[in-house]
């Protein structure tokens, strides 16, 4: 889930809602959504310019040496071409990556309903 099942894309708000079934219901409580939202916010200042919070994190997975690939889901021909233009093998400056790590955390797991 190298997105974070969106929230790494920058998309989500307090207000974000799902359709009835969609696992986002039970992945997004209004417990574990907030949290999360903070801890994107705090992300967002160390992205480099030129670049965005998808890309950013693309990049961070697919640095670590066991990562060879990820399984993104995309819904627009452009997510497409800019999640494949990610995997170019630039990497990102050793002072950034090493703080993206001072920002992992274990989410919470929710129960399933």
């Amino acid at each position: 889930m190298p997105f974070d099942e969106g929230s790494l894309t920058g998309t989500l708000t307090s207000e974000s809602t799902w359709p009835d079934g969609d696992f986002r219901n039970n992945y997004f409580t209004r417990e574990t959504l907030p949290p999360t939202l903070e801890r994107v916010d705090r992300l967002k200042p160390i992205v480099p310019e030129g670049m965005d919070l998808p890309e950013l994190a693309l990049r961070f997975i697919l640095e670590h040496p066991a990562v060879s690939t990820t399984i993104l889901g995309m819904r627009r021909p452009r997510h497409v071409e800019r999640n494949a233009a990610a995997s170019d093998g630039v990497k990102l400056p050793p002072r950034l990556h090493d703080a993206l790590k001072q920002h992992r955390w274990d989410r919470p797991v929710n129960p399933s309903p």
